[in-house]
């Protein structure tokens, strides 16, 4: 366990144990690549501390197969401790008409009740809401509303949330924000995809 101090010395009256089970919000936002990869990252640690987590992903469509999900589903199965689902119905903002666009809207907005009520049950120790930025970016569901059930969730939950342009309020409610920048990519030389890079 890392011994390194802290550039503050907190008057909170708390011990340095007591702020390490603090729960927090963590987002993972940015153009670059690795939002979600760094997020399964912590669901494979929490995973390791015998938490149950939870992934749900708003983007991505149920069909797709990745490697990640494969490995976590693989390891609940060994503890029970996950869960998998798919929120959304796939690549949202790409050759939708408007039915379709309608369903997509609805598909957030019912997953985001799931996971609200949730929050409120303490179903999870570790929840991953995986490219949940855009359905806010998209004003699909308001950021405000899931900034303050954040704020408010009870116990000791932990939130890791991903995706681009992630709104204001949720910056301000996070304990941890990182920006993924892009420096340079494969997919500028040409390059589609690889599995076990990018799935």
């Amino acid at each position: 366990m890392t011994r390194g101090a802290t550039p503050v010395a907190p008057d909170d009256g708390l011990t340095t144990a007591e702020r390490r089970r603090r729960p927090v919000v963590l987002v993972n936002t940015g153009d670059g690549k690795g939002k979600t990869s760094a997020a399964m990252g912590v669901a494979l640690r929490g995973w390791a501390q015998g938490w149950d987590v939870g992934v749900y992903q708003f983007v991505k469509s149920a069909s797709w197969r990745t490697g990640e999900r494969d490995a976590l589903t693989r390891l609940g199965e060994l503890s029970g401790a996950v869960t998998w689902e798919q929120m959304g119905t796939g690549w949202s903002w790409t050759r939708r008409g408007e039915g379709q666009q309608l369903e997509a809207r609805e598909a957030a907005v019912e997953g985001w009740e799931h996971i609200r009520a949730g929050l409120a049950e303490q179903r999870h120790r570790l929840w991953i809401l995986d490219e949940f930025t855009y359905p806010m970016d998209w004003g699909w569901i308001d950021a405000g509303e899931v900034a303050e059930a954040l704020r408010a969730r009870p116990g000791t939950q932990h939130v890791v949330l991903t995706g681009r342009r992630c709104p204001q309020a949720i910056v301000d409610v996070a304990d941890l924000v990182t920006e993924m920048r892009k420096i340079r990519h494969p997919f500028d030389n040409g390059q589609r995809g690889q599995a076990g890079i990018e799935w």
